[in-house]
């Protein structure tokens, strides 16, 4: 009788799990795009204007 070391913790790897794996990882990020998307942000509503000294403009050619 011959004593063998298995060294792989594993075994064969099943590409269902992986497949699975997959598609919940894909749902998840699109609910969170969904998510954020349902998100009402306020828009700004001041304008912002910078007023610029004519000193500081130069004349480029």
């Amino acid at each position: 009788m011959q004593f063998y070391k298995k060294t792989s913790i594993g075994g064969s790897v099943n590409p269902l799990k992986i497949i699975i794996k997959v598609v919940l990882i894909v749902v998840a990020v699109f609910g969170v795009i969904i998510f954020v998307d349902k998100i009402n942000f306020p828009s700004p509503n001041k304008q912002i204007e910078k007023i610029i000294p004519k000193e500081n403009l130069k004349i480029v050619k």
